[in-house]
């Protein structure tokens, strides 16, 4: 089959259980898919902090502050999470974003450019937050700043997060030296300046660098302009982000026409939302993969509109596809889309992944720093599920398969459960990796033996680990990660329906279901996946919850 070759929608049958009250919940979510494709997403202190720093002209820059005023913590900190290691990046750049609106201009000057970008009528004088009030804010997360970043042993493993403190650590510390306002932030311990420093001075020369950087062109500062290649595309977005589009704005030498897309993207986005941002917008692919797999795989009838269809089709191009306009390609995206095509009847070879393939894993991207244990479950899903719906085709494909059976099963951590680096809930990714390894993990011989332990031990851990109120969560119980662990649960049931871990697993279940019916779609949950801030993908989050509320309500749960 090619890639066009199409019908005008494709379903996958319901399951031979009885029907849920989620699927009529399911079919509209899909539906509204194509109604916002540039996907659902929640807004994020660090890109609204970077947006109201260099952007001052854009329509609600007041809104912004107010928001970012509205958004600090007790303890002069910014962030969703309690934890240090999240809380950095949005507090430096709310506290770099609240010292330029109270008047202190960094070195490099971002609102001068603004107007010569078309800065219209914005509003940016009106309902604005008074001076004092923004300078005592900042000086609030300034002392955040100095305790913590003095006694920082690692930073988190979030995206370009070494160029961003450092940028931000910079630039902060110029504003307080031209107004002599205090003692500079330090530094963490052991990063070093000349990183940033020395990619600068590569755009500067006109070296091209990698399409992920444009992710987090806003690091560079004036420099931006000079990095080869980088315009807007799709809406018109630089690097499917408000801050990078807003910094490329700032100091752009590009065409008119370039220019008026991305200022009429920005302020599209930015009356989406209400003022602030998100941090990674459009993420057109990412969101329909997730969608539709999650219900898909809990067996909930799904009607696929043909448009959908056909932008997960762009998965089985060479090289993959991109979660959405701005953004290289990636294994993550790409893999789901294809495990989504073929849980819809519409299965396409996964050779596009092999450009992800190194000699020990599958790569998110070429050249990441970093390894993902929950993108080689997806790997595995793409291949396993092909391989299930082609069988001809699967001795192809079964030494990858067990390969990739062996390395999760090598990652499992010593409680059952596992973790990554693209969500900070081990119930997300023991729930990737569970799920993938009891359904497309190799089954004989020693891998067999060894799928068979690690399912069993996740499904322990999710047992061991459930709270008293009968939700699941790192910090506290969510309707998200709950959905995770009755997915664990529910979804492995084969492995454990009979015996002392059964019964347990059915009262957990009844608890959980109870928890997750009373708990709503999600929308109340912090964000807890991770881009240069955390996020929720709203319409992802919701189809978590919708899945395991249908896999709960056909297991009999509700009459527990």
């Amino acid at each position: 089959m090619t890639i066009h070759e199409t019908t005008r929608e494709t379903t996958v049958p319901p399951a031979p259980v009885p029907e849920a009250p989620s699927a009529e919940a399911a079919d509209t979510l899909v539906a509204g898919l194509l109604d916002e494709p540039w996907g659902q997403v929640t807004t994020s202190v660090y890109e609204t902090g970077r947006v109201t720093a260099l952007a001052p002209w854009l329509t609600g820059h007041a809104v912004r502050l107010r928001h970012l005023l509205a958004a600090q913590r007790p303890d002069g900190g910014w962030g969703d999470h309690g934890e240090y290691e999240y809380r950095l990046v949005p507090t430096l750049s709310a506290t770099d974003a609240l010292l330029a609106a109270a008047g202190l201009p960094a070195g490099e000057g971002p609102g001068g450019p603004a107007a010569g970008n078309g800065a219209g009528a914005g509003g940016a004088a009106e309902g604005m937050p008074e001076r004092r009030v923004l300078r005592q804010a900042a000086e609030r997360g300034l002392g955040w700043l100095r305790h913590h970043l003095a006694e920082v042993a690692a930073l988190p493993d979030t995206p370009a997060v070494e160029l961003i403190v450092l940028s931000l650590v910079e630039r902060v510390n110029e504003r307080l030296a031209g107004d002599g306002a205090g003692e500079p932030l330090p530094l963490p311990r052991g990063l070093d300046p000349g990183l940033l420093r020395m990619l600068r001075e590569l755009a500067a020369g006109g070296t091209s660098l990698p399409q992920k950087l444009q992710h987090a062109l806003e690091v560079l500062g004036p420099v931006a302009r000079d990095v080869a290649g980088v315009r807007p595309l799709g809406p018109g977005t630089v690097g499917a982000s408000p801050a990078a589009t807003a910094a490329w704005l700032a100091h752009a030498d590009g065409t008119a026409a370039d220019r008026d897309r991305a200022r009429r993207h920005l302020a599209e986005v930015a009356g989406r939302f209400g003022g602030p941002v998100p941090v990674g917008l459009p993420i057109t692919v990412f969101e329909r993969g997730w969608v539709v797999s999650m219900l898909a795989r809990a067996g909930i009838a799904v009607t696929a509109p043909e448009p959908l269809v056909e932008s997960l089709a762009a998965a089985a191009e060479p090289g993959g596809t991109p979660a959405g306009p701005g953004l290289p390609a990636d294994a993550d995206t790409t893999s789901v889309a294809l495990y989504a095509l073929s849980l819809l009847g519409r299965p396409y070879p996964p050779d596009s992944l092999d450009a992800y393939r190194t000699s020990t894993h599958f790569c998110t991207w070429q050249g990441e720093q970093g390894f993902s244990v929950t993108v080689n479950a997806h790997v595995l899903d793409a291949y396993g599920c092909y391989a299930a719906r082609r069988p001809d085709a699967a001795p192809r494909y079964a030494a990858t398969i067990e390969r990739l059976s062996e390395l999760l099963c090598d990652r499992q951590e010593a409680d059952g459960s596992w973790r990554d680096r693209w969500h900070t809930s081990p119930y997300y990714a023991t729930a990737c990796c569970a799920l993938a390894l009891h359904e497309y993990g190799a089954g004989g011989g020693r891998t067999g033996d060894r799928v068979t332990e690690a399912v069993r031990r996740a499904v322990g851990w999710v047992l061991g680990s459930q709270r008293e109120d009968g939700s699941w969560g790192r910090w506290g119980g969510t309707a998200e990660e709950t959905a995770y662990a009755l997915q664990i649960l529910l979804l492995t049931r084969s492995r454990h329906a009979a015996g002392p871990e059964a019964d347990r697993a059915r009262a957990a279940v009844a608890r959980g279901h109870a928890f997750l019916a009373g708990a709503g779609d999600g929308a109340a949950d912090p964000p807890l996946w991770i881009d240069k801030d955390l996020y929720r993908p709203v319409a992802v989050v919701r189809a978590a919850v919708l899945s395991a509320l249908h896999l709960a309500a056909g297991n009999g749960a509700r009459d527990k």
